[in-house]
């Protein structure tokens, strides 16, 4: 986080920060509009927090750091809490839950001197609806929403229409008691499908379905959706003495008939609550109910009584988040980056952030047009995701929070990397620019280094550092010098001992016999990566009968399209780049990988196969290899046209657009079984 050296500075963030948090605030608690995520939102908050610790003078009564949440919203009949209702402070990595345990044990340490053994429970934080129920003589006569902490609505018509949630108590006990309403993932994808057929706006999440849900005023709209709920905590309770533990609270109100969530676990130490988090997390695509954390409390009631409150919430109570996918932060600058076929790429340059568990600072904007629809600007504060792949991504700008004296940005007209006089062009008919001139020094390394990587030519040892080492030394200008290096040579460079040397000598000459395939990959044709030449190897049986081929023959082929085909085409009509296939081809004998490539008439012969996610027992390119060997064509994008996605753990955009597409979903152990393993 940034670390301000001015008060007047810092005092014109906190001002930004709470107009626009109050601002998500409301649409968010009282009109139900997330138009900001959730965890974008927690961001926001996180960043005023830090800066009124550096300056506690800046802090007020009214900031959003010192309250609980909104009012609520006029139509219903407001419900004057009997029992406070708190919020939790957040924790968002290990090192925070450690600094909770730590307060936990001085807090205690004041009343009860030597005290070392500190129990905990856990309990999934459900993404939902808050109520608060009170039962008089065991029978359900209001429920409310939380509201602002002191006053909430009143929704008992809608709560009631809840099948798991008990009108009558096992026992005649007078109570009051909190829990979340929530919503399965397979009934949100149900009532968003009849939402669409009718022309209105899908729901964005269950918790946005479940609040407006309980807030319809017909209550026959809530009874035909099937809404879930937990019960979690005992407020108030009289007839029955409440129980010295969190843990056998939850079981009391089992007891009593509330559904209370299976996943509550004790732990004797927070090292057992951080396995659980961690636990938690890989799994929580598994649930039936989305979840963003859990729930860590103090077991011991005695010990909750002498922590007590905060004027915010409990001291003896924190949620656990998981590592947040959407997050904010400052956009500080825009660079440029030139690939090897000479493809300019603007990267955002951010303040570190931390996001699904890693610190970022760089992200790609993709190109031109992808910062015009963004309307992106030095200086502003972005919500940046890691979403599918875990690739960073500017998901939008925050433009409440964007500097007064910001300027639109202005695409270059040249780029120093590109060599020459630096010019760039657009590509016709593209999103993308291009150098003008093709043989920078910028570009002829990441060529080099990308002919000798793994999806390439895959010669171990022979890097990036290693390719700059012989380029400096002028060993290497094209790919056909790699094989003739000699020993003496490389000897006399800095860092390359005998040991090395012979190593990368073996892996060139092993490299020397490559497949097809192969060989297309390495010469960074534009638009050319694994697939495309996978299947160009399938029809063309070697690089002389495609470097003969017409534009209209390499265009039926099929998955490649006809930019696809003008690019290759244009390729190898280029003097200078057949000069250069020219010069390879004596050092390397090309191969037809036929398991790689598979067989027309194997199990998967014309289906199409996206692999997402992690597998259990395969990485991604060796199940490629394996849909390719039984005749299959394994795409990188989702489309109508796939026959089926192979998702592992933490599948992500690819797998929500198969369900979406109704693409049939297989898991490792159906690829298998198609394949016959």
């Amino acid at each position: 986080m940034r670390r301000y050296t001015s008060i007047n500075e810092a005092r014109e963030r906190v001002e930004a920060l709470r107009a626009a948090i109050e601002r998500y605030r409301y649409d968010y608690h009282v009109l139900d509009q997330e138009t900001i995520p959730a965890e974008a939102l927690d961001s926001l908050k996180a960043e005023l927090v830090e800066i009124e610790s550096q300056f506690p003078e800046l802090v007020t009564t009214s900031s959003p750091s010192q309250r609980v949440a909104g009012k609520p919203i006029e139509g219903f009949s407001k419900v004057r809490h009997k029992v406070p209702q708190w919020s939790f402070d957040d924790a968002f990595d290990e090192n925070d839950i450690r600094d909770f345990d730590g307060r936990v044990r001085r807090g205690l340490e004041k009343t009860l001197p030597g005290i070392k053994n500190i129990s905990y429970t856990t309990e999934l934080k459900i993404d939902g609806l808050k109520v608060v129920l009170e039962y008089q003589n065991g029978v359900l006569v209001q429920a409310a929403t939380r509201g602002d902490g002191t006053v909430g609505e009143d929704v008992t018509h809608n709560v009631r229409t809840i099948e798991s949630l008990p009108l009558t108590l096992r026992e005649p006990v007078d109570c009051i008691v909190e829990g979340e309403v929530w919503v399965s993932t397979t009934e949100l994808e149900r009532i968003n499908k009849e939402r669409a057929a009718q022309g209105e706006e899908p729901f964005a999440n269950p918790r946005n379905l479940a609040a407006g849900t309980i807030r319809q005023l017909d209550p026959s709209v809530a009874a035909s959706r099937k809404l879930g709920i937990y019960v979690y905590d005992i407020a108030q309770l009289s007839g029955i003495e409440i129980p010295d533990s969190q843990f056998a609270e939850l079981a009391l109100l089992k007891k009593l008939g509330f559904p209370v969530e299976k996943h509550c676990v004790l732990h004797d130490s927070i090292e057992g609550v951080i396995a659980e988090w961690k636990k938690r997390s890989a799994k929580k695509e598994k649930l039936e109910y989305w979840i963003d954390g859990i729930v860590v409390k103090v077991d011991v009631r005695e010990y909750q009584d002498i922590l007590g409150y905060t004027g915010k919430g409990p001291r003896f109570g924190i949620a656990f988040k998981f590592p947040a996918e959407q997050v904010t932060t400052v956009l500080e600058d825009i660079a440029f980056q030139v690939g090897r076929t000479g493809v300019v790429t603007p990267v955002a340059h951010l303040q570190p952030v931390r996001v699904a568990g890693t610190v970022v600072s760089r992200a790609t904007l993709h190109n031109e047009d992808e910062i015009n629809r963004l309307s992106i600007r030095i200086g502003d504060t972005v919500i940046l995701q890691k979403a599918g792949d875990v690739i960073p991504q500017i998901v939008s700008v925050v433009p409440e929070l964007r500097p007064k004296n910001s300027k639109p940005f202005v695409w270059p007209q040249f780029i120093a990397e590109c060599g020459g006089d630096g010019k760039i062009e657009r590509v016709p008919g593209q999103a993308a620019w291009r150098c003008v001139v093709r043989d920078s020094l910028t570009q002829q390394r990441r060529r080099l280094a990308h002919f000798a990587s793994k999806h390439a030519f895959d010669i171990e040892r022979l890097g990036p550092k290693q390719i700059d080492v012989l380029l400096e030394n002028g060993l290497i200008q094209s790919y056909a010098d790699i094989f003739t290096l000699e020993r003496g040579d490389l000897l006399s460079l800095p860092r390359f001992a005998e040991l090395s040397v012979d190593n990368l000598l073996s892996a060139i000459d092993k490299a020397k016999t490559v497949s097809l395939a192969r060989l297309l990959v390495g010469l960074s044709i534009d638009h050319v990566g694994e697939e495309t030449s996978i299947v160009l190897a399938k029809r063309f049986a070697s690089i002389e009968e495609l470097r003969v081929a017409s534009l209209e023959e390499i265009q039926a082929v099929e998955g490649v399209g006809e930019i696809v085909a003008a690019s290759i085409r244009s390729w190898l009509d280029n003097p200078l780049h057949a000069k250069e296939l020219d010069s390879l081809l004596p050092h390397v004998t090309v191969i037809r990988d036929a398991d790689r490539l598979g067989s027309v008439g194997g199990p998967l012969s014309g289906k199409t196969l996206v692999v997402t996610g992690t597998l259990p027992t395969l990485s991604r390119d060796e199940a490629k290899d394996l849909i390719r060997a039984a005749g299959g064509h394994a795409a990188e994008s989702v489309s109508k046209k796939t026959d089926y996605v192979v998702a592992g753990e933490n599948a992500g955009s690819k797998l929500d657009k198969a369900q979406e597409l109704g693409v049939t979903v297989i898991d490792e152990a159906g690829l298998k079984a198609l394949v016959g393993e």
